[in-house]
């Protein structure tokens, strides 16, 4: 009998959260792309400087856009495999 709870012990002493350490580096990817997306805009001529200006701000808008729908995802993947775990 003593044994048994041991080893339940040491199942749920194993658990590994890997999801965060996941989540965590997805946001730093998409934090360094919209960074470099938006320093991107600089190298325009004079006459086209409105327009690239304007591709930029669309550019890092539908990173952030995507990036958005990204952490929804995985929220919601996240919270349908922890129910499923109950």
């Amino acid at each position: 009998m003593a044994k048994v709870k041991e080893e339940s012990e040491v199942r749920r002493r194993k658990k590994h959260r890997i999801f965060p350490w996941i989540f965590l580096a997805i946001q730093i990817l998409f934090l360094v792309w919209v960074i470099v997306g938006a320093s991107s805009g600089g190298s325009c001529p004079p006459d086209q400087q409105g327009a690239c200006e304007a591709g930029t701000a669309i550019g890092v808008g539908l990173v952030i856009a995507f990036w958005v729908a990204v952490d929804i995802i995985l929220a919601l993947t996240y919270l349908v495999f922890r129910l499923f775990r109950r």
